[in-house]
């Protein structure tokens, strides 16, 4: 390779081979999974204009302040490269109209961007997998998309994973577990590390899931959002593990599990790997497998009338780590070209196969000794032989079942 051969960008990656057929494994799985749960499949696009994120992430968010990428288009706009999807979701309901569809369940996937330091399984352009349930306030919205997020992951073949489960109450029960939590946090706040020091400001819920050492000590007494859940909130929480149970899917509670920004309500989950299972050991420190929660009142930080949300994403990448080695699909059948005479023929007999389902390849470069060899080392279940006159004949013991009923019906 030359010196003067472009690199790829930091932070990105080409993916190829087995890699490449889990990637493609997850993305599938959710397409079919979706499609059994009635969410419709939508696409949106790549970049929004930077209000869609600074006013539905806030502006003093780490996404908002370090990680966008953000820039003045040739009309003089600010635009971003969505960091998430639910920003542009919420826009595009609002903007084409879609409450008429109200609940909407809308499921999607594709690329994100977010500048962060590259690590295992952390990209800055990165792939998620996403589905919301927009216009539902009934926790049995929250049941649905639990249940659909552990169907998929079981799909999977994922293993090792538990669904940690919080309430964050209603607006009421949030703001006076918020003050609580300020004056707790205050009377202990020079013993805080700097970034508890300064979410304290301006995000104190985040400090709960503070994994820096100096902070750990006072976290176990901090206040609980429990003692100041109203009971229409305790009700709601009440109804959405009960309808886990009745669904099967296995949850635990995770009381210090936040979401640091206010239009988020009521229910917020994780899907995490146990500790020292193989799904653990294959992602190391980037533990969530897929989270979301409810967002009941990011409608109105974006002009719109208060909607109550769901939803959750998942990172293609994390979850192709857990899924792990994925082959190409196996060689049914290599149609080995005697001479070039017999390539017509040969292209013929390839149609036939693949329109019955059969996965099929050619040879027909070489000597006829090297084609034959050449086509061995494909390890293909059948080589089919084909002539100027067509297909007359197979190497090997006997067919494969699928390929000799596919050659019965061709003529």
């Amino acid at each position: 390779m030359s010196k003067n051969t472009p690199q790829a960008i930091r932070g990105t990656q080409d993916i190829f081979g087995a890699e490449a057929e889990a990637f493609a494994f997850v993305a599938e799985t959710f397409e079919r999974v979706r499609k059994l749960y009635r969410f419709r499949r939508a696409e949106f696009p790549v970049f929004e204009k930077t209000e869609v994120f600074a006013r539905s992430l806030g502006e003093t968010t780490d996404v908002v302040s370090k990680e966008m990428y953000s820039f003045e288009d040739r009309g003089g706009d600010s635009l971003t490269l969505r960091p998430e999807f639910t920003a542009g979701i919420a826009r595009a309901y609002l903007t084409n109209g879609w409450q008429q569809y109200a609940p909407l369940k809308i499921a999607t996937h594709g690329p994100l961007f977010r500048y962060e330091r590259p690590q295992k399984g952390r990209y800055r352009q990165f792939h998620q997998i996403d589905a919301e349930i927009i216009g539902a306030g009934e926790p049995q919205a929250d049941v649905e998309l639990l249940a659909m997020a552990d169907q998929l992951l079981k799909e999977l073949g994922i293993e090792g994973v538990t669904l940690h489960l919080n309430t964050l109450g209603d607006a009421q029960s949030r703001d006076a577990w918020r003050a609580a939590l300020v004056e707790y946090f205050l009377g202990v706040k020079d013993q805080l590390s700097e970034e508890s020091q300064e979410r304290l400001e301006k995000n104190p819920l985040r400090i709960l899931d503070s994994k820096d050492p100096r902070d750990k000590p006072f976290l176990s007494d901090a206040p609980r959002i429990d003692a100041f859940l109203s009971d229409e909130a305790r009700a709601f929480f009440a109804a959405v593990t009960s309808g886990l149970d009745a669904a099967g899917v296995n949850w635990t509670r995770a009381e210090s599990l936040v979401r640091g920004l206010d239009y988020y309500r009521h229910t917020a989950f994780e899907f995490i790997p146990d500790e020292g299972s193989a799904s653990a050991a294959a992602l190391g420190s980037q533990s969530t497998v897929l989270g979301g929660g409810r967002y009941d009142g990011l409608m109105e930080s974006l002009g719109g009338a208060p909607t109550p949300a769901v939803g959750w994403a998942a990172g293609i990448e994390r979850l192709a780590m857990l899924v792990g080695v994925r082959e190409e699909a196996p060689l049914e059948a290599m149609v080995l070209v005697e001479d070039d005479s017999g390539l017509g023929a040969a292209y013929a007999l390839l149609a036939h196969l693949r329109t019955a389902g059969i996965v099929a390849e050619i040879m027909a470069t070489g000597s006829p000794k090297k084609r034959y060899e050449k086509a061995v080392r494909q390890q293909p279940r059948a080589i089919l032989r084909v002539n100027a006159s067509g297909y007359y004949g197979f190497s090997g013991d006997e067919l494969d079942p699928n390929v000799s009923a596919a050659l019965q019906t061709y003529t």
